[in-house]
């Protein structure tokens, strides 16, 4: 079955993990589990870059809003190279 409208806004949430030593990365989580049986990888890197973009406004730090911002890039280029 899948699904015509989600019923949240967020279908994956975004979080920088890890510490300035080992670098930090973004990890992501879904909101529901039913969502990862009927998205493709062009959704899920629609969602992660929608999920990136919210974090980015509540980031507190620099060497933070450059791993999301390059996390951003990664993902649009990934996007890019599928359509």
């Amino acid at each position: 079955m899948n699904l015509a409208q989600s019923e949240v806004d967020a279908v994956i949430i975004a979080e920088t993990c890890g510490c300035k030593e080992r670098g930090q990365r973004i990890s992501y989580a879904y909101v529901h589990s039913y969502h990862s049986l009927c998205l493709d990888k062009k959704d899920i890197l629609a969602a992660e870059i929608q999920a990136c973009e919210r974090l980015l406004k509540y980031v507190s730090n620099e060497s933070e809003r450059s791993v999301v911002e390059k996390e951003i890039v990664d993902l649009r280029m990934a996007l890019d190279l599928l359509t």
